[in-house]
């Protein structure tokens, strides 16, 4: 979709405090929009789709905290990255 916004205009926000049961999503990623689309599909009790502008593409959600999280991953050490590039030019 061709929205006339620059890849760095694109964000996603996601926003909550610490009393409010609800986390609040806006993103113009087409991988977590597809992604919380289908889940409000499967569980529409803890997951709504709010506004959606089709002029931008964006799309935006609330959704139960407990239901969406962050993953963080720790750095791959320099051995394992070599490993896997040359298991990568191997194949």
């Amino acid at each position: 979709m061709r929205t006339g916004l620059t890849k760095q205009e694109k964000t996603t926000e996601i926003y909550f405090d610490e009393k409010d049961p609800t986390i609040f999503i806006r993103t113009h990623n087409t991988d977590l929009k597809n992604r919380l689309t289908a889940y409000n599909r499967k569980h529409p009790a803890v997951c709504k789709l709010t506004d959606v502008d089709p002029d931008t593409g964006c799309k935006e959600f609330e959704i139960e905290k407990g239901r969406f999280s962050f993953r963080l991953t720790a750095p791959y050490r320099e051995e394992r990255r070599r490993t896997a590039s040359e298991a990568a030019k191997n194949e």
